[in-house]
């Protein structure tokens, strides 16, 4: 009774003359309040450490079975991933070789001739190697009519060898008429740049395939 007597009469103004077992009373509880405190922030950030890692562990276990599948079927892949590169290799044998491609280029050439295209310009320019392919550009200019024209890609398309062409900046306009007057009978101009290719031997494709990463080394 006497301490909470003691309690109900405190001077709040003279705290230095509280009774000894209300000052130790209020000791205690500030104590217990700081322990509070600090046991609340640490089991806080605890448990926010513990939700973060939760969720970690929800995404690993995710990760962790999708590389599983991987895993399971990686000789199957493997073995898939073999039989494309094989018939990528097959198809690439079909594309002219390096001793070839003079000859190829002679008869694309003679093909625009035999469909009567007028050629005013045919020049093969420096090639450039791929990774298992290389692209050679030819700058040209030919005239003929729209019939010729397609009897020319049909001739090029018959070919021993597949040759496959890809325009790149290439016009077709009425030609103009001659300066003597005369009409221009439906003739068609073709100019611009087509790309031919051929495939690389092993020592090309090893050789440029290392050229390339040596670039890509270079720009980082």
């Amino acid at each position: 009774m006497k301490f909470f007597n003691d309690i109900r009469n405190l001077d709040r103004n003279n705290v230095g003359g509280w009774p000894s077992s209300v000052k130790i009373f209020f000791t205690g509880l500030l104590f217990v309040a700081i322990v509070f405190i600090g046991w609340y922030v640490s089991v806080s950030n605890q448990q926010d450490e513990l939700a973060a890692l939760a969720t970690k562990e929800v995404q690993l276990k995710k990760d962790f079975a999708s590389k599983q599948a991987k895993a399971v079927n990686l000789e199957a892949l493997q073995q898939q991933l073999d039989e494309m590169q094989d018939m990528l290799r097959q198809l690439l044998r079909q594309l002219p070789s390096k001793t070839e491609m003079p000859e190829l280029l002679v008869d694309i050439s003679q093909t625009a001739l035999s469909t009567g295209l007028q050629t005013e310009l045919f020049q093969p320019g420096n090639e450039t190697k791929k990774d298992f392919y290389a692209e050679k550009p030819i700058t040209l200019r030919m005239s003929g009519t729209y019939h010729q024209f397609g009897a020319f890609i049909s001739g090029v398309a018959s070919l021993p060898r597949v040759v496959i062409l890809t325009l790149h900046d290439v016009s077709l306009t009425p030609k103009s008429p001659s300066k003597a007057g005369g009409a221009s009978d439906g003739q068609l101009v073709l100019q611009g740049t087509v790309k031919t290719y051929r495939y690389l031997d092993d020592d090309e494709s090893a050789e440029a395939k290392s050229t390339h990463k040596k670039k890509a080394g270079g720009r980082k």
